[in-house]
């Protein structure tokens, strides 16, 4: 539905696809961090008693930015199908920031009490709309400024990147263990992880300034001068068939995603009484090896299409997740633990791989960015989160 300009040079289209993805990575990097390192924050912004409960409160929060990433997916989306896709991944990662640097310099409950979790819930829920936005403007550059030959390899980078967002988390966490003590980590060493993400959000904010917008949004501006049709929800609502096809979509897809990746963790931990420092390693050598996936599989939806590696996924996944499940809780110590992982992340690639690529194509550019993002935000608001 959707062809780059021939005249458009490989160099060009892999720079923009480079200067779209970093901005991606650290978007989901700051997402990230806050589910990699709630184990050492939580007992700051709660008062002191039940470990389990300071955990469930800070997922409780984790969860409430989800409910938010619907209306962040509105307005971006809106935004990018209006006034360009690069001008909204601007606004969406300088927003990210802002929160990651308010998680950062938050004070505990020890100092301002209830105060600590209200202003927490506001940081991430800025964030929350900052990612809902994110997603559905990333995917719909990456798949409008790919080559039509490649379109599943570029768009694969959508995950790569935002698997190499909690990447980073992790490592980064995985280096703050090795220099400071549990003590410190607990205290304020967690605290250094935002830091880290909202310096990279200026950064990475002032390299999407120079990204080329895309010829299909150009196109699609130039045949209708009078904006306040597109990105409207009563073009989307023209298009009921495709918003629910990205709904199904999403529904298992991300359902599995952060089974596999963001609870696993914790699953490590809590279920199969793994150490923390233990589970970190696992999951970092895990979803090392699942970004280098992701480029394979969009590769290889080139090739043979997108329909059979979301009908093997949807497969696996379906008849695979509870035994996978199942034998990480058995699981004594980290080989098994990581291979299993391994296993449910390489049924997962069926998916994360194309579906940026698969849900951009549903739809023409004038709605493009809004029939992606806020379907996909919905679900993942309803599902993703709980």
């Amino acid at each position: 539905m959707h062809t780059p300009s021939p005249q458009t040079p490989t160099r060009s289209v892999a720079g923009n696809v480079i200067r779209g993805s970093l901005g991606n990575l650290i978007e989901w990097y700051d997402w990230y961090a806050y589910a990699a390192f709630s184990i050492y924050f939580a007992s700051v912004f709660f008062p002191s008693g039940n470990q389990t409960a300071q955990l469930l409160n800070t997922a409780g929060i984790f969860a409430v930015g989800f409910l938010v990433r619907p209306i962040g997916g509105w307005l971006f989306g809106r935004y990018a199908d209006r006034f360009g896709r690069r001008a909204a991944l601007t606004v969406s990662v300088t927003l990210m920031g802002i929160g990651s640097l308010s998680i950062a310099l938050l004070p505990g409950y020890d100092r301002i009490g209830a105060l600590a979790p209200i202003l927490l819930v506001a940081a991430r829920l800025l964030q929350g709309l900052s990612l809902g936005g994110e997603y559905g403007t990333s995917a719909t550059y990456l798949s409008e400024v790919a080559t039509p030959h490649r379109r599943g390899f570029y768009s694969s980078f959508q995950y790569v990147t935002l698997t190499s967002g909690q990447l980073l988390a992790l490592g980064v966490q995985i280096v703050l263990q090795q220099l400071l003590t549990s003590a410190q980590m607990h205290a304020w060493g967690w605290r250094i992880a935002f830091v880290i993400g909202a310096a990279a959000a200026v950064t990475v904010m002032w390299l999407r300034r120079t990204m080329d917008e895309s010829e299909n949004f150009k196109q699609a501006a130039a045949a209708n001068t009078d904006n306040t049709e597109r990105g409207s929800l009563r073009l989307l609502l023209s298009y009921p068939r495709q918003c629910l096809t990205v709904m199904g979509l999403t529904l298992g897809g991300t359902i599995a995603f952060y089974t596999f990746t963001t609870y696993m963790q914790k699953f490590m931990i809590n279920t199969a009484g793994l150490p923390k420092e233990q589970v970190a390693w696992i999951n970092f050598a895990a979803l090392l090896l699942f970004v280098c996936l992701q480029p394979v599989f969009g590769a290889l939806s080139d090739r043979i299409g997108r329909r059979p590696l979301l009908i093997a996924f949807g497969v696996t996944a379906t008849l695979g997740t509870v035994p996978l499940l199942s034998a990480v809780a058995q699981a004594q110590s980290a080989l098994p633990a990581f291979g299993l992982m391994m296993l449910g992340l390489i049924i997962v690639s069926g998916y994360t791989s194309i579906n940026a690529v698969v849900k951009a194509e549903l739809f023409p550019a004038p709605i493009r960015a809004l029939g992606v993002g806020l379907p996909y935000a919905l679900t993942v608001a309803i599902f993703g989160g709980s």
